[in-house]
């Protein structure tokens, strides 16, 4: 988890707070703060934490690369095929500066590929070329499709207990999927709740079934995940 110091000057801007502002909400001083939004010093990465955290909890939306923003609504909403493409990239966008893995719950990537369609491929790559498993998914038991392996571990609920609305938990959100009538991603704003499900689901890991290794690795990476259908 890092912010830039472009990030910082931008943040504070949108809450109209000086640097001594941001030092009394953090408890590092504002001499400090202003060396390293001048680049005169490299801070330590729970400097940065601290910093992030007081622009976060007052409403302030960290994006990739420079970018920042004032949280529109505690609640968003996302529909229909674009939404869900959208709602995908905001996913790779909220785990480049999260360490904390993606937990999707109640899954089936079958109906995740459809409403990717040509941006399955994009989403794929992007997510192959971070570095180690990112994911934890959990499927009903006995889906054999993985497409996701290589950056995913996956596990199974067993039939009676899985449902059709699945949730996806990334940083400090929790987000509920629909299919019906139309796709429809509910985002929750709120750190405890996303924090609660977090904890929800990593019960049902600890207890769902596991595939072998086997099936997984030679499983087929459907053709739509693929360049040439990209």
């Amino acid at each position: 988890m890092t912010i830039t110091t472009a990030q910082m000057r931008g943040a504070r801007g949108i809450l109209n707070w000086s640097q001594s502002d941001l030092a009394q909400r953090t408890g590092i001083s504002a001499t400090s703060i202003g060396s390293i939004e001048n680049g005169q010093s490299s801070p330590r990465e729970n400097t940065l934490k601290a910093i992030r955290q007081a622009f976060e909890k007052s409403g302030i939306e960290f994006l990739l690369g420079d970018g920042v923003r004032k949280k529109s609504a505690e609640i968003d909403i996302l529909r229909g095929t674009d939404g869900f493409q959208k709602f995908t990239y905001e996913i790779y966008q909220a785990i480049q500066n999260d360490g904390r893995e993606v937990l999707q719950a109640y899954v089936d990537d079958r109906k995740y590929a459809d409403l990717l369609g040509n941006q399955a491929y994009p989403h794929v790559q992007r997510m192959e070329e971070m570095a180690g498993k990112r994911f934890k998914i959990l499927q009903k038991d006995g889906d054999d499709y993985f497409p996701a392996k290589n950056y995913a571990e996956y596990r199974w609920i067993p039939a009676k207990d899985f449902m059709a609305v699945p949730f996806v938990v990334y940083g400090d959100k929790l987000a509920v999927v629909l299919f019906e009538p139309e796709p429809t991603i509910i985002i929750n704003n709120f750190p405890m709740v996303a924090e609660a499900y977090r904890l929800q689901f990593l019960s049902l890991w600890e207890n769902a079934i596991i595939p072998s290794a086997n099936l997984i690795n030679q499983s087929v990476i459907p053709s739509k995940y693929t360049k040439s259908n990209g």
